[in-house]
């Protein structure tokens, strides 16, 4: 969705590598339908005692429990449909009301000093759930040409993430026609909690 540089030399510690993985994670989650792929990896992940482990393996044991069929069906029954999905994954829609609004701008223009840019065979814009959660990933790891420190990252973030994602993820969680992608939800929704939580220590 993205276009992607060599990345930083720069190590990422442990904890930072977790948080890039659960970004990545809901960014594939949120791009595209499930294939066989994606399945087989979710039916061998295992979580912890955590709120965020047990949401983890709920969806292990969902993606194990549902048809490849059933869950490209949901994804694009919640986010195509046929004029508009259930749900609206992007930021422009849930902070106005519209697309490609003032929030979608002003994304542009932080994406931009940031060595980011959208990939020239992706139609959507900028501000959809999946794109705003590898660019956060980028910013950790360095996959858009350098690592950005806590404080970029947390800017970027409560600009264009925090301020509308957490309900995004509340609203997936909680819809009546989501089985495979509740869990989904519910990851996004703590993880969400936990990057805002640690952002303001």
């Amino acid at each position: 969705m993205l276009n992607q540089q060599a990345r930083s030399t720069y190590p990422v510690d442990e904890t930072d590598q977790l948080r890039v993985n659960v970004y990545r994670l809901l960014a594939r989650l949120l791009r595209e339908p499930p294939d066989e792929s994606l399945i087989s990896i979710l039916t061998q992940m295992a979580g912890d005692e955590s709120e965020l482990g047990k949401a983890i393996a709920d969806l292990s044991s969902t993606a194990a429990s549902i048809s490849l069929a059933d869950a490209r069906d949901e994804y694009n029954v919640l986010f195509i449909g046929l004029g508009r999905g259930i749900l609206t994954p992007f930021g422009s829609y849930y902070l106005t009301g519209f697309m490609h609004e003032k929030p979608l701008a002003r994304l542009r223009d932080d994406m931009r000093p940031l060595g980011i840019a959208r990939s020239d065979d992706v139609k959507d814009p900028e501000d959809h759930a999946a794109a705003l959660m590898e660019m956060m990933a980028g910013l950790i790891d360095g996959s858009f040409g350098a690592a950005q420190p806590l404080s970029v990252q947390k800017t970027f973030f409560d600009s264009h993430v925090g301020s509308w994602a957490p309900h995004f993820f509340k609203d997936l969680e909680t819809c009546s026609s989501a089985r495979f992608f509740k869990p989904v939800g519910c990851i996004g929704r703590l993880f969400m909690a936990i990057e805002q939580g640690a952002f303001e220590m």
